[in-house]
């Protein structure tokens, strides 16, 4: 067995057991921090010139953002849940024009938007 393929599957186990005994809210942290690794990542391969990376980068990030949007309980807290929605379309929006123009800059708005969000996230999580 590759190393790589080793070290893939263990990752895949790590994640799976930390989703099982993950509660909803724990999950969300861990899309926003799946999210901003994405970010990174995509910034990295912008700068590497890594084409084919980006464009994996960029789909995942996106595809994370979607889900995000999909969590959103649009029935309780219905002024708030729009805001988000608003701010991940933003974002989603942004990612594409970041991929498509090369721009580092985009990512880092991204990256800023998605960090004050994660870190409101997580000190609701503190006062629970």
């Amino acid at each position: 067995m590759n190393a790589q393929v080793a070290l893939k599957q263990y990752g895949q186990v790590r994640v799976n057991a930390a989703v099982a005994g993950a509660s909803s809210h724990d999950l969300i942290k861990m899309l926003y921090d799946g999210l901003l690794e994405r970010i990174a990542q995509m910034k990295g391969a912008m700068e590497q010139k890594n084409i084919e990376l980006k464009n994996k980068k960029v789909n995942q990030a996106v595809a994370i953002v979607s889900g995000l949007r999909e969590s959103l309980n649009h029935d309780s807290g219905v002024e708030l849940s729009t805001r988000l929605d608003d701010i991940y379309d933003y974002v989603q929006r942004r990612l594409w024009q970041a991929h498509t123009q090369n721009n580092v800059e985009i990512l880092d708005e991204c990256t800023s938007l998605v960090s004050e969000i994660s870190g409101a996230w997580e000190e609701i999580g503190s006062q629970v």
